[in-house]
């Protein structure tokens, strides 16, 4: 279940549990569960590990009952009646709190053999990736309700197709892609669109949700093999305050922005991921996070809710480790990083200008 944010899917199920969504949100949550098995299995552990905690606050409630029950009757405290009752209440004490405490272990040891605990300590981290992916959802069985509505009402004959935007950079001149595994997981296709507003069809070839990485490849007759590709992958770890800066996608037009690198680890400590400051949008994501010199340190994945100019970026580390990992039987060609950097020296405008012919908005549908 790496890589997608459970703290927000809790928060969600909360409310679907609570009643407190609407017909349209219940639906798309029922069909995320569906479509992913992981969620769903942490949704029914997470619902019975409430119902668990219902059944204690009954005997709690019951408990507390009882003992009001014994104070009103004011027994006394040396006759054999009374000797009776309050050895009977001992044993009904001392039974209740077995029993609540063998519930609430079994419970707990469920929960932690299906990793229930390691997930929530992960989804401390307040990356805004999977609310996105939920207003997507929620987004996308709106769209089809009013498609359908439109049919039974006959008041249009088609529907434009639902897509959302991100960002992708190239790796390599003969059509290997990166981009964020929350920006593809769950599409049907894949287009690429440069900054001219040429689009060609990319297949997914590779996905490593544990640090929110997906290679594609483009797979378009169009789509000509550039001569080469201006920037390396610095793998080494950069320093902090080290100026950076990031090219991408928020919007339907190459947006730039700047900043420096304020930690060697994402939130929450995370070890393969930077804390930037530079200020991102949800489009954003998957775009590449560059030194001065024009090496690539980092893959922007998400930002910090609340603190402006908090975000983060999966480091290049990680990239060269997933690219390692893929299955030979699933390249298009041996994957050949560039090692000359032709950004090196050159003044910021013109390093921009040579980069933005390898960005792409990465739109899903």
């Amino acid at each position: 279940m790496g890589g997608m944010q459970r703290h927000d899917f809790i928060n969600w199920a909360d409310q679907y549990l609570r009643g407190e969504l609407d017909r349209n949100d219940a639906v798309a949550f029922e069909n995320f569960c569906q479509e992913s098995e992981e969620y769903k299995q942490l949704f029914e552990a997470h619902q019975a590990f409430l119902e668990e905690l219902k059944l204690a606050e009954k005997r709690n409630a019951f408990k507390s009952a009882l003992q009001q029950e014994a104070a009103k009757t004011k027994l006394v405290a040396g006759s054999s009646f009374g000797t009776k009752i309050q050895s009977f209440w001992n044993k009904l004490e001392i039974n209740a709190g077995v029993a609540a405490a063998v519930a609430l272990l079994s419970v707990f040891s469920t929960l932690w053999l299906t990793g229930y605990f390691t997930n929530i300590k992960k989804a401390t981290s307040d990356y805004s990736a999977l609310r996105r992916e939920m207003n997507t959802v929620k987004k996308n069985v709106t769209e089809q309700n009013r498609a359908i509505q439109s049919i039974n009402n006959d008041k249009h004959k088609s529907t434009a197709p639902i897509h959302f935007g991100a960002t992708g950079f190239m790796l390599t001149k003969d059509g290997y892609v990166v981009t964020n595994y929350h920006v593809v997981n769950g599409a049907d296709s894949v287009h690429l669109q440069n900054v001219k507003g040429t689009a060609y069809k990319a297949q997914i070839i590779y996905t490593d949700a544990q640090k929110d990485l997906a290679i594609l490849h483009i797979e378009d007759p169009n789509f000509k093999a550039v001569k080469s590709i201006p920037y390396t992958f610095k793998k080494q770890s950069s320093e902090l305050g080290e100026d950076i800066f990031t090219l991408g996608f928020p919007r339907d037009e190459a947006v730039y922005g700047q900043g420096y690198l304020s930690s060697h680890t994402g939130y929450g400590g995370d070890t393969i991921a930077y804390q930037i400051s530079v200020p991102v949008n949800p489009g954003n994501s998957g775009g590449p996070v560059l030194d001065s010199q024009g090496n690539i340190i980092g893959i922007i994945s998400g930002k910090q809710k609340g603190i402006d100019g908090a975000a983060f970026a999966i480091k290049t580390k990680e990239l060269m480790e997933a690219l390692n990992r893929i299955p030979e039987t699933a390249l298009k060609g041996n994957i050949v990083l560039n090692n000359k950097n032709s950004l090196l020296h050159l003044p910021r405008t013109e390093q921009i200008k040579k980069l933005q012919d390898y960005i792409y908005i990465v739109k899903v549908y």
